[in-house]
């Protein structure tokens, strides 16, 4: 019994990543498409009922693996796939800031033709207002996306200094 109870907790918690390592992996998951398979493969044990940070990071994950599909067909449906499931998460957990940095990083490096860019003014705006709210860690972790972001000008990344 023992063992058959070891057994499923090692399953369950093998299966899902946390947190701490997802965010180290994300700064350097577009860097290579062998990062961008890493990365899809830690999370394909999330479910979209998990918690909607880790799902967050899941709908990333598909989105930035859908530019290394050969196909054009599959480009496009994984692409799809992973900002219906993105915009999903944001329509469930507005206010969360990392959920919203999530979607930006991603919006601002996709080519202007998928035309998934519309909210990144929105997004910027809502890290800037709510950066000083969040805990050191994330603080942190939003601190150093503000400051390698494309979005945010040299007079906008202040906030975070």
């Amino acid at each position: 019994m023992k063992l058959l109870l070891t057994l499923f907790l090692l399953v369950n918690f093998a299966a899902t990543p946390d947190l701490a390592s997802i965010r180290k992996m994300y700064s350097d998951v577009a860097k290579s498409e062998a990062n961008a398979k890493d990365f899809v493969e830690k999370l394909s044990g999330v479910a979209n009922t998990d918690d909607k940070i880790m799902v967050a990071y899941k709908a990333a994950s598909i989105l930035l693996d859908s530019k290394f599909e050969k196909k054009l067909g599959e480009k496009i449906s994984r692409f799809k796939e992973g900002a219906k499931l993105l915009e999903s998460v944001i329509a469930t957990e507005q206010n969360n800031i990392e959920i919203r940095m999530i979607r930006l990083s991603i919006q601002e490096d996709v080519p202007g033709i998928t035309g998934y860019k519309k909210n990144i003014k929105e997004d910027k705006k809502f890290i800037t207002a709510h950066y000083a709210e969040q805990n050191d860690a994330l603080k942190n972790y939003l601190k150093d996306f503000v400051l390698q972001s494309k979005s945010f000008s040299a007079k906008e990344k202040k906030f975070v200094k």
